[in-house]
């Protein structure tokens, strides 16, 4: 394994082809994906199914990861809009850590202070995240994956597969893996 990445996810609801077809494509290419979540245990997914959760927000330390990573999904909001979540965005983000959200999630990102001054895309189904992002000083660019300097933001599951290249393109640039 050349890295350690974690990936966030909601204990109810999250998104999973956005959480399992970036989490393959870095498994394939070699790093170690761990699972974090609001609520220890298992997590569930919009559809139902179940994913172990290795570790709960409060847990994280920032250090022991080489890139973290936020996966969207109807729960999303409800279950990681809230401190630990920030705590873990702005300290990656001191770090310049390779740092991402896809779909709802980028709003996270975007209300933690990551994404200020920067361009993101992300979910706007709802037509309110141009909004959102104006409020936190950030460049609405309604693209399927955008990257810039160490931040990734992805729009969702059509975006998933883009989304799992863009981590590992950043990732090898960050730490000249690859």
């Amino acid at each position: 394994m050349t890295g350690k990445i974690l990936f966030v996810i909601a204990h109810n609801g999250y998104q999973p082809v956005e959480y399992a077809e970036p989490k393959k494509i870095l498994h394939d290419a070699g790093f170690h994906v761990v699972t974090a979540s609001d609520k220890p245990g298992s997590a569930k997914d919009k559809d139902g199914n179940i994913t172990k959760v290795d570790l709960t927000l409060k847990d994280v330390n920032v250090n022991a990861y080489d890139g973290i990573f936020f996966i969207g999904g109807p729960g999303a909001l409800e279950c990681l809009d809230n401190e630990e979540s920030y705590r873990i965005i702005k300290r990656a983000a001191e770090k310049h850590l390779p740092l991402g959200a896809i779909c709802i999630s980028t709003r996270i990102l975007a209300k933690a202070g990551a994404l200020t001054r920067h361009r993101a895309t992300g979910w706007n189904g709802d037509n309110e995240l141009e909004k959102i992002y104006a409020e936190y000083d950030v460049k609405y660019l309604p693209e399927p994956v955008v990257v810039e300097e160490n931040i990734i933001t992805a729009i969702g599951p059509t975006a998933a597969k883009t989304f799992g290249q863009e981590i590992i393109s950043l990732l090898q640039n960050n730490k000249g893996w690859g």
